[in-house]
């Protein structure tokens, strides 16, 4: 988990920058060990805290959110020993709220992006704790069953899914689409929770911890007779793919789910307005404790489906929903011992080994302290009780210190001033500008200044390319990596397909404990089929600070081609003002993203590894976008008060045909729409003699 050395609310611009780099160096790291090891290092609710911290900071400074931001990466990846199911349509996580204003905000987002007076209805239905799971069925007929998986891919688990008693093999009724992926949640009952434990305990067995993890490890059992005995329940309450419309409002799909065979939570409402949603969340904490299973909070969604579609989604969650969580828990434990880690781009981690304490129901052991501030400013000590709580029962985070029960001789913890590395280099914070006095304000984190020097940070480099998100390559996972490195047979990105094609190394690998040769070709097919890879994923597998998945994406789009991205690069790094103009007018990029882009590009030693790499792959051009509209092909700027649509369905619309939207005016901009209040954008594009158009003026031309 993420403790934050300040509220959301009192950070600057500066540290939010700073601490979003630091989740997602410290996340990246967690997705390789869990999603290509099978080994994590985390709890998934610390995993998850480190992802809510995130989001608030996003949430208050949503123009950083082009940095690489948990809120991107849905549920974890497929087990090898499953076969994969990609969903037709990608089953997404959920925006969380914590609170009666989160809740009240969500309502008024809502109405703000719809541009309605009236009030909306929602269903307000439990969040139930545990795991997720698609059931595809074909004229009525169930054919497959999946897992989330990380929401695009998920695992078939078809056999086991058909074990439970309330999965119909068959829909019953009539009105069901000849294809559907039916989605609920796969859970334990709490008496069937206890039954398992308690045959687990006769039997000599280890015990569980809880029903969602013991739900989801059931339901991934390799013996579908093991499934089939331990009390699996199914609660229905959306669906993906359909091949026909089959309801008008939510309320309506879940009676029609209901019809079908399936049970549906009995405790699921429709409600009206910001006030209903309130209402809601209270009975369902008062009904909490009667369930007989676990719920984390309540789900909140916009009803008419009409207007599901029209919320659409914003990165990885829909703008339609979101899950309110219920209030915290604590417990208390003691610190054992405070480690340093080091990410990917040298920042320094602290974090906490506890002993193991349970909380709200999941077993915590580890804490990331984050930086040496927050460990000062409460005055954390190894061998002090500490207090952690569980916020939404998916929040770990240090309250705070027991005082009176710090044993003698506790000293303050003494942050290192060099890195854990070989090296043993220095560290340094980052200088984030002046004060009023000109002298120099420093970031919070601390960074290992060896730079590609720094073992930890080649590991970890090499790690997040070969990550889901970027290479994805299969069957280099954090140990195979280090391993490699440490034999160097990989030191940099291009190393990997070098091997691919080394006779004499591979023969090596394959005299080697744990390699044979139905391992050795299965590496080297993963790796030759990532030979060819797309822009957006090349660029994101560089590692560059501030440019993650999402920005990738930008960049990408802007400009086309590897050739013409890297070309570009080169002279933002050469201080070129009009490229460095250029990059600053795509869509959410900014300073961070120009200076990290700079900076990387003009390290020699950086721009050699890009090359070799670049020697070794194909690297597609970015997908073309439309070229038979209006607006093909040109460059749009929004400005002032849109009155017909809002700047999101605005921009949407804009990119859907063919057209790239920026967020400053130059002298490459096409069009400039301005709607009442335009001020500096509107004068800069008149200057320079760019198009002007009204809202109106450019609806039409569109629709033409």
């Amino acid at each position: 988990m993420t403790i934050a050395a300040k509220p959301v609310e009192d950070l600057s611009e500066a540290e939010a920058v700073e601490e979003l780099t630091a989740l997602a160096d410290e996340m990246a790291g967690h997705d390789a060990r869990y999603y290509q090891d099978e080994a994590p290092t985390i709890s998934d609710e610390a995993y998850d805290a480190l992802k809510v911290r995130n989001a608030a900071i996003e949430a208050r400074f949503p123009h950083l959110v082009r940095e690489n931001s948990p809120s991107l990466r849905i549920g974890a990846a497929r087990a090898e020993q499953f076969a994969p199911v990609v969903h037709g349509v990608p089953m997404l996580s959920l925006d969380n709220a914590f609170s009666d204003e989160d809740a009240l905000e969500f309502d008024a987002r809502v109405r703000r992006f719809l541009r309605l007076e009236e009030a909306v209805r929602y269903t307000a239905e439990p969040k139930i704790d545990g795991l997720s799971a698609s059931l595809r069925y074909e004229n009525g007929v169930l054919v497959q069953g999946a897992t989330r998986g990380d929401g695009r891919v998920g695992e078939d688990v078809t056999a086991n899914l058909k074990t439970i008693a309330e999965i119909p093999h068959r829909l019953a009724g009539s009105g069901w689409p000849e294809v559907i992926e039916i989605r609920g949640e796969v859970y334990f009952r709490h008496e069937d929770f206890a039954a398992l434990n308690a045959a687990a305990e006769a039997a000599g067995q280890k015990t569980y911890v809880n029903p969602r993890n013991s739900a989801s490890g059931s339901l991934r059992q390799i013996d579908p007779g093991v499934t089939a005995g331990r009390r699996l329940r199914f609660f229905a309450y959306a669906w993906g793919q359909i091949s026909a419309p089959f309801a008008e409002t939510q309320a309506e799909a879940l009676a029609l789910l209901a019809a079908w065979g399936f049970q549906t939570t009995r405790e699921t409402e429709t409600v009206t307005g910001g006030e209903g949603l309130l209402a809601a969340y209270r009975r369902m904490a008062e009904l909490r404790g009667t369930l007989g299973f676990d719920i984390d909070g309540v789900v909140y969604k916009v009803d008419r489906l009409d207007w599901q579609a029209r919320l659409g989604f914003v990165s990885r969650s829909p703008r339609w929903a979101v899950a309110r969580k219920f209030p915290a828990e604590q417990a208390r434990t003691k610190l054992e011992a405070i480690d340093i880690q080091v990410g990917r781009t040298g920042a320094v981690t602290p974090v906490a080994r506890l002993h193991p304490v349970l909380v709200g129901g999941v077993t915590v052991v580890n804490a990331t302290l984050h930086n040496a501030d927050e460990i000062a400013r409460k005055d954390i000590r190894v061998g002090d009780t500490v207090i952690l709580q569980r916020a939404g029962d998916v929040i770990p985070q240090v309250v705070g210190v027991v005082l009176e029960e710090r044993p003698a001789g506790a000293v303050p913890f003494e942050y290192p001033t060099h890195c854990p590395c070989p090296l043993h280099t220095p560290l340094a914070r980052d200088v984030q500008g002046e004060d009023a006095e000109g002298n120099p304000v420093f970031g919070v984190v601390r960074r290992c200044t060896g730079e590609f020097a720094c073992p930890f940070q080649r590991v970890e480099h090499l790690i997040h390319f070969c990550s889901r998100r970027a290479f994805d390559i299969e069957g280099l996972g954090i140990k195979q990596i280090q391993a490699f490195f440490d034999e160097g047979l990989i030191r940099e990105p291009a190393d990997i397909f070098r091997l691919a094609r080394n006779d004499e190394k591979l023969a090596e690998l394959r005299q080697r404990d744990g390699y044979g040769e139905t391992s050795v070709r299965n590496l080297v097919a993963s790796i030759e089929s990532r030979r060819t890879i797309a822009l957006d994923r090349f660029i994101n597998a560089l590692g560059i600070r501030h440019i993650g998945e999402t920005t990738a994406v930008v960049l990408a789009r802007g400009y086309g081609s590897a050739a013409a991205f890297l070309d570009a690069m080169d002279k933002v790094a050469a201080g070129d003002g009009e490229a460095q103009a250029e990059l600053d007018a795509l869509d959410q990029i900014g300073e961070a993203v120009i200076a990290a882009a700079g900076a990387y590009f003009a390290e020699d030693h950086n721009r050699r590894i890009v090359k070799d790499l670049v020697d070794q792959l194909t690297i597609l051009d970015a997908e073309k976008p439309k070229t038979d509209t209006a607006v093909a092909g040109k460059t749009v700027v929004f400005t002032g008060t849109l009155e017909r649509m809002t700047r999101d369905e605005a921009k949407a619309q804009a990119e859907s045909l063919g057209a790239k939207v920026a967020s400053s005016v130059s002298k490459k901009t096409d069009i400039v729409v301005a709607g009442p209040g335009a001020g500096s954008k509107l004068k800069t594009a008149t200057e320079l003699g760019v198009q002007v158009m009204t809202e109106d003026e450019w609806l039409a031309m569109v629709a033409g």
